[in-house]
């Protein structure tokens, strides 16, 4: 495992962060708690420093399996979770927090995230509590997730933002014209989620014959349409060749990729599979020749340009 520094601060945390989304199951289809601890633990043994849920995740079932997960191995750990945008409210945010801290089996929590910008809500309340809390030693860093530049600078005139966590991928790359810059510029750490685009940068769904299932929450995703994945066929292409000739698989490369992006911190990648979980390790430290990086910006960009110019699909 390699390591980056975290924000400001003298954290140094695994390129890979274990996201745990799927461990609340709800949305994703649920294999077992059993099963997701010893991910949990394999993680551990194999590096992994750096662990994120939210109490979304499963109604904070996720977080409860973490926390059990982890019970006894706290120390040294960075543990990151996120409040929902319905409760920003101070008062609501509180009672978040508090509920996050039982469910994860701990007395502080080492990242907490604004998981979505709340229109309703005041920014600055919400940021006037967290600064409140951070002092009272309940969170040591404040994160914010799915922001823009503006909402960061907002967010900055009242607090540290250590961290950003917006998705970022070959096929989600919004974020370089001013998001990414601004984070580089003020030390904000980059935690990608989506890191291979909820699998499709794996190639399941152009080279595994994988379909994907009607009641599956990511059949109406934007990326998952038909057209689209008929669009993305020319990326996969030549991820493929390029994997192939690197001796990777499409989502070691798809991370390497990300691994290569300056302001990158971490990428936030989930399974359930123990063999997808030893492929993505084995992405940490490989390198992408300039050649293939440039071909790779190129074509993405092509894509995703085709796609946005057709964003219903039809």
């Amino acid at each position: 495992m390699e390591y980056a520094r975290f924000g400001k601060t003298d954290w140094e945390i695994s390129l890979i962060s274990h996201g745990c989304w799927e461990m609340g199951g709800t949305q994703w289809e649920h294999t077992s708690d059993e099963i997701n601890i010893k991910a949990v633990h394999k993680a551990l043994d194999e590096g992994i420093n750096s662990f994120d849920t939210a109490e979304g995740y499963g109604d904070g079932h996720s977080e409860e399996v973490l926390g059990k997960a982890l019970e006894g191995k706290r120390k040294d750990l960075f543990v990151a979770t996120k409040v929902a945008r319905k409760n920003l409210s101070p008062a609501d945010l509180r009672n978040s927090l508090t509920g996050s801290l039982k469910r994860l089996r701990t007395d502080y929590i080492d990242l907490y995230y604004i998981h979505w910008p709340n229109p309703e809500i005041p920014l600055e309340e919400t940021m006037e509590e967290l600064v409140k809390v951070q002092k009272e030693g309940l969170i040591k860093h404040i994160g914010v997730s799915n922001f823009d530049v503006p909402l960061l600078e907002k967010a900055m005139k009242i607090g540290r933002i250590e961290a950003l966590q917006n998705e970022y991928s070959l096929l989600h790359r919004s974020i370089e014209a001013e998001i990414l810059p601004y984070c580089i510029q003020n030390s904000i750490s980059l935690m990608s989620y989506s890191s291979v685009a909820k699998g499709i940068l794996t190639g399941i769904f152009h080279f595994g014959g994988v379909k994907i299932k009607e009641d599956d929450f990511r059949a109406s995703r934007r990326l998952f349409l038909p057209a689209h994945l008929a669009a993305e066929e020319e990326l996969l292409n030549a991820m493929k060749k390029i994997a192939d000739t690197l001796k990777l698989s499409c989502g070691q490369l798809a991370l390497a990729w990300l691994f290569s992006k300056k302001g990158l911190c971490s990428a936030l990648v989930g399974t359930q599979n123990e063999k997808h979980f030893m492929e993505n390790i084995e992405a940490v430290g490989k390198k992408i020749g300039p050649e293939d990086l440039a071909e790779l910006d190129r074509i993405s960009a092509k894509v995703i340009d085709a796609i946005d110019a057709n964003p219903e699909g039809k």
